[in-house]
């Protein structure tokens, strides 16, 4: 078993906030001590998307377990524990409530300190397990399910951000275009894997640009442009590529987040870039990043892909430093789906 040293801040961590059960032990914010996730990928392929019931339910079935566990990897019990830091916001209220409830009552019952987390800060913090030496300020692109954040990281938990998707998501993009040429659910993995067999440049289709901020995104135009070009194959009855769909669709979501991101980084003048969340796994996204950044003399950052997807290691690293700066919430912590950054 490893040795603590009495200033050392062991931090539980619980993340419930769409369709990952997990637990995580994290250490001084950096060192990953154990990183449990019970996925329900499996479980809601079959409707061909997260069904927020269904998930909220395996999360009460589920969560016990996983806290459990994560202790045991880590080798440490409850005593040890110095906080607990749980996601409370953004994501599925039923799912959140799970993580949320649990928390506040091992809280109770121990007198171990409560934190309550973001989400989005949690996506961010993952960059501080992978890099050791990385420390604000950066520009930070958050790109997800749900999200589709450009982010001036000024501080540890002190953010601005300086662009947001109009419409859809990055992630959420993928899903429906995914499913709309019959790769089904989830949407991000399946495009990446099959956009290697096709030609990105054999569909032209459009790049968003949003006149008021030119660090905003808009990713519903690019959809339904996609869904026009194969209702329009369709019509005339040509077939199509899938894999040259796929492909095309998947570098007009690069170009634009490679452009605005790295744009930001310009202009603010920081020369470091993290990327973060479940689309920043994506392996021509990364590729583009590494390649662009190293053109610029950019310091790039990029959480390895378990990190990248939701995890409650993210989250105990995100604790640690609200915890660190004073932060502690009460047992009147509630979930807030649409919780601003």
């Amino acid at each position: 078993m490893e040795q603590y040293k009495e200033k050392d801040v062991l931090m539980l961590a619980i993340e419930t906030s769409c369709d990952e059960t997990a637990a995580s032990v994290v250490k001084n914010g950096r060192k990953v001590l154990s990183n449990v996730i019970y996925t329900q990928i499996a479980l809601h392929t079959q409707y061909g998307g997260v069904v927020p019931e269904i998930a909220s339910r395996k999360h009460i079935e589920k969560i016990n377990q996983v806290i459990e566990e994560a202790l045991k990897q880590a080798e440490v019990t409850l005593q040890d524990i110095t906080a607990i830091a749980v996601t409370y916001g953004p994501g599925l209220v039923g799912a959140l409530l799970v993580g949320v409830a649990e928390a506040k009552a091992i809280s109770f019952a121990t007198g171990i300190p409560l934190v309550g987390v973001h989400h989005i800060s949690g996506h961010i913090s993952a960059n501080y397990i992978e890099d050791e030496d990385l420390e604000p300020p950066f520009v930070c692109l958050v790109a997800s399910g749900g999200h589709s954040h450009l982010v001036m990281v000024k501080d540890y938990g002190k953010y601005e951000i300086i662009g947001r998707t109009r419409d859809d998501a990055a992630g959420e993009a993928f899903d429906k275009v995914a499913r709309a040429i019959g790769l089904g659910y989830p949407g991000g993995p399946k495009i990446d894997k099959i956009s290697r067999e096709g030609n990105p440049e054999a569909i032209p289709f459009p790049r968003a640009r949003v006149a008021e901020n030119e660090y905003d995104f808009s990713f519903s135009g690019l959809k339904s442009a996609v869904l026009n070009y194969l209702n329009s194959c369709r019509m005339k009855g040509e077939s199509y590529s899938q894999a040259d769909v796929a492909a095309s669709f998947q570098k007009a979501v690069v170009d634009v987040l490679v452009e605005h991101s790295l744009h930001a980084v310009k202009e603010f003048g920081c020369g470091r870039f993290a990327v973060a969340g479940g689309v920043a796994s994506n392996s021509s996204l990364r590729e583009a990043f590494e390649r662009e950044c190293a053109k610029r003399n950019i310091r790039f950052y990029c959480p390895s892909p378990l990190l990248c997807t939701d995890n409650a290691a993210m989250i105990g690293a995100a604790g640690y430093y609200e915890y660190m700066k004073g932060k502690r919430s009460g047992f009147d912590l509630n979930a807030v789906p649409n919780l601003k950054l």
